[in-house]
């Protein structure tokens, strides 16, 4: 299938020195993680079982589709698509690991001997080590999105295209001139069929102190037909120094849909 232009970027984080955001090479395809689990039910608002009729008030009120209207196909429910709520919600797990605050700079912490996992809650992630030359290396983390058992459903996805919006926020650590790069791929079925994707490796501006927060994002719209899976990479940098290994730390990241304005 040929890759279908994706849409605009709200922001690309910070800028190569003429000025343009820097963009690594993409991959010729998405890496291939073990099969994304079922996602956990969220609570059901009270009343604990809705009528149909008022599930849906409650969800196009909520959403406020435009027109007022949302086709559902009939072999799904309004109670089932409330249970899921599939839109305007991160469908990332564990967005926060290590509950940093974007509110205030990164908190100061030396070299670290403990693996990243002993840091936070790192479940839902795929994470493995990418050497570099010299006393560098990338953290890779990775997680595939199974949009249909998120609760959407193909008629949404094929015929309405709701925008797909991924977001992420890195700490500006100094330890390298690039510290992090960010990679999506919509992808379909067969989860190896690129229909979009997206690559960034903003560098560093090499002004102010160390720890302050990078927002990167992207918007992806009229992407095409057979998108099923979102497939979100992020890699960030570390330095191996005296006593241990000193990270770049990353923190809010989200994959989320929307409806159409």
């Amino acid at each position: 299938m040929a890759e279908v232009p994706q849409g605009h970027a709200l922001g690309s984080g910070l800028e190569a020195d003429d000025g343009r955001p820097e963009t690594p090479p993409s991959p010729p395809s998405p890496p291939s993680p073990p099969s994304p689990a079922a996602p956990e039910s969220p609570a059901l608002p009270e009343p604990a079982q809705p009528s149909e009729a008022y599930a849906r008030q409650l969800l196009l009120e909520e959403w406020g589709p435009p027109g007022g209207s949302l086709q559902v196909p009939a072999r799904l429910s309004w109670r089932l698509i409330l249970l899921r709520r599939p839109l305007y919600r991160n469908l990332l797990r564990s967005p926060n690991p290590e509950g940093i605050n974007i509110y205030e700079p990164a908190p100061a912490t030396g070299p670290t001997q403990q693996p990243l996992e002993t840091l936070g809650n790192f479940r839902g992630w795929f994470i493995r080590t990418e050497k570099l030359q010299s006393n560098l290396s990338w953290t890779v983390k990775q997680q595939c999105v199974d949009l249909l058992a998120e609760g959407l459903w193909e008629e949404l996805l094929d015929d309405e295209q709701p925008d797909i919006t991924v977001m992420d926020w890195y700490e500006d650590s100094c330890l390298d001139s690039c510290v992090y790069e960010l990679h999506v791929w919509l992808l379909a079925a067969d989860r190896h069929t690129v229909i979009a994707q997206h690559h960034a490796a903003p560098r560093a501006s090499g002004r102010g102190p160390p720890g302050r927060w990078v927002q990167v994002s992207h918007v992806f719209r009229q992407y095409g037909p057979g998108v099923r899976f979102v497939h979100f990479m992020h890699k960030t940098k570390n330095r191996m120094e005296a006593g241990g290994l000193r990270r770049t730390r990353v923190t809010d990241s989200s994959v989320s849909v929307q409806l159409k304005e």
